[in-house]
């Protein structure tokens, strides 16, 4: 089975911080799971360029927005590079390739009449001269009566509404009063795929909680879905039109669409083929506040164009900041560059799976937690096992290990199993805690069976059998471990002079000849940390 699989496309008009690096991890342990087993998968990602905040902060910045999307571009994909992150092709919504694609969507809706024209009232600023988008607009929720909320969709109930119905609505451009002005936009029939999305779009995700709000949205009827915009705007103008624009939110997705045909032109592979090949996967990994966009009006772009649906969307909840939201203003902000001068990336890497699972509950960064479970699982547990035996054989056996040693590694092949298992499912925290189990097992079976006494004592055969088992385990817990810390286990499968390890290696006499263990990690302080926090 091949897999292509991607995560949401990080906007181009800032650096990423440590709630984008949640997902891409994500996503990126996912597809090298999938690698290390029969099946294949390709990572796919992209920069999100269109709309009217990249407009604004190029226009801020006094350059255009292509110059500002190309430097976001470049910053983008060097930290997901720093995070050892194994992109497949990384690309942009602003080519050729989606201006081609997301046209021949939106002709495609037309001539279905799935898009109708229609004049609409809109808020616009009158100082600042232009349509207000609904992120550009704060008000309270009609639903729920939230405060500060934007006028698409209130982060609290998850409501969704016309930003003319939001309550005491304010301008966040110019924190003025917005007027009312009707222009001519085009409208997506939604709910003319009702019956669609009823029946075969809960396919698409296994989460409870995401099953139960699809259930809610579509026991009413969907709205029509706006997908034009006014000028000025930066974005795809509406083919056949000239003041008006595609609206961000539909040439977005199809950005995913968009670097599968770049990478498949660039290795003379047939897109068409590909793209609606049946043993191929099309897999999203999100989070929980653009699942509207991805379960409902994603899937009905796809079905309009006659490409073969989505085969699953993963969900997860937001990063958090020691228990309170990210919030830059309120210094509760971790940049990823700026999380990489502190710490290892595959630090991060393990303590941010060590806390994801299928539930879509928010996630909380915490230093002490963060610096106590680097200490503890990575180097306490996992590491010592290597850094406790691997030297003995080193020293007594001139580096060899000794042949047929695997009884432990064989006492855990069921268990490295139900671990596999546990990270196909995504179920990340139980497959890590798991490991770490196997891994205190092994130091327990290394301090009970005391290697360094029977070093001393005359009993070398027998110290050499013990470190033979443990490093065999040491091995298995390191092909287990390479999807979460890549960077860590290829300077451990260097050390025990082997490479290219996946699952079928698993609980396999394949140890021969290992290297001097020397320390290559180091334990976190508190004060390493001061001052992360913008």
């Amino acid at each position: 089975m091949k897999y292509l699989v991607t995560s949401a496309l990080p906007y181009a008009n800032g650096p990423l911080h440590l709630g984008h690096v949640l997902e891409i991890i994500q996503t990126d342990v996912w597809v090298r799971h999938k690698n290390l087993s029969k099946d294949e998968a390709l990572y796919f990602c992209a920069s999100d360029t269109h709309g009217t905040p990249i407009m604004l902060k190029a226009k801020e910045m006094n350059i255009t927005p292509e110059s500002l999307i190309k430097d976001m571009h470049k910053k983008h994909h060097e930290t997901f590079t720093s995070f050892n992150v194994n992109l497949t092709n990384f690309h942009s919504t602003h080519s050729e390739e989606n201006k081609k694609l997301t046209s021949e969507i939106f002709k495609k809706a037309l001539e279905k009449e799935y898009i109708h024209k229609k004049k609409i009232s809109q808020l616009y600023d009158e100082k600042e001269q232009i349509f207000l988008a609904d992120r550009f607009v704060k008000g309270t929720c009609p639903a729920c009566g939230a405060e500060e909320q934007y006028g698409d969709a209130c982060e609290k109930c998850g409501a969704t509404y016309d930003a003319l119905e939001l309550k005491n609505p304010v301008s966040v451009l110019s924190n003025t009063l917005p007027t009312v002005k009707d222009s001519d936009h085009y409208f997506f029939k939604l709910n003319k795929l009702h019956d669609y999305l009823k029946m075969n779009i809960q396919n698409i995700s296994n989460q409870t909680p995401i099953k139960a709000k699809l259930d809610e949205w579509l026991n009413d009827n969907l709205r029509d879905w706006d997908v034009s915009r006014d000028e000025p705007y930066f974005g795809f103008h509406i083919p056949g039109e000239t003041s008006k624009y595609i609206y961000v939110w539909m040439d977005a997705p199809v950005g995913y669409l968009a670097s599968i045909q770049n990478w498949a032109n660039h290795n003379d592979i047939n897109y068409e083929n590909l793209i609606n090949d049946e043993d191929v996967k099309l897999v999203h990994f999100i989070g929980k506040d653009i699942v509207y966009f991805h379960l409902l009006f994603w899937p009905a772009m796809l079905k309009t164009y006659g490409i073969k649906n989505l085969d699953e969307v993963f969900v997860h909840g937001f990063l958090t900041i020691e228990g309170k939201k990210m919030a830059k203003s309120k210094g509760n902000f971790i940049l990823a560059d700026k999380a990489l001068t502190l710490a290892d990336p595959d630090y991060y890497r393990y303590y941010l799976c060590s806390k994801l699972n299928t539930d879509i509950s928010d996630i909380d960064f915490s230093i002490n937690d963060f610096i106590q479970k680097v200490n503890s699982d990575l180097i306490g547990k996992f590491i010592n096992i290597g850094s406790r035996t691997q030297n003995f054989l080193v020293k007594l056996n001139s580096s060899k290990v000794a042949p047929g040693n695997i009884s432990k590694s064989l006492e855990f092949k069921k268990n490295y199993e139900e671990i596999i298992t546990l990270i196909d499912k995504k179920e990340y925290s139980k497959a890590l805690k798991n490991i770490m189990i196997i891994a205190d097992r092994i130091n327990a079976y290394v301090s009970s069976e005391v290697p360094w006494n029977k070093a001393k004592n005359d009993e070398e055969n027998e110290c050499i059998a013990i470190c033979s088992e443990a490093l065999n385990v040491f091995k298995d817990l390191t092909i287990l471990l390479q999807s979460f810390i890549p960077s860590i286990a290829d300077k451990i499968f260097s050390l025990l002079n082997v490479s290219d390890l996946n699952y079928d290696d698993l609980s396999i006499d394949n140890l021969n000849e290992v290297k001097k263990f020397e320390p290559f990690i180091t334990r976190l302080e508190k004060n390493d940390f001061d001052g992360i926090l913008d």
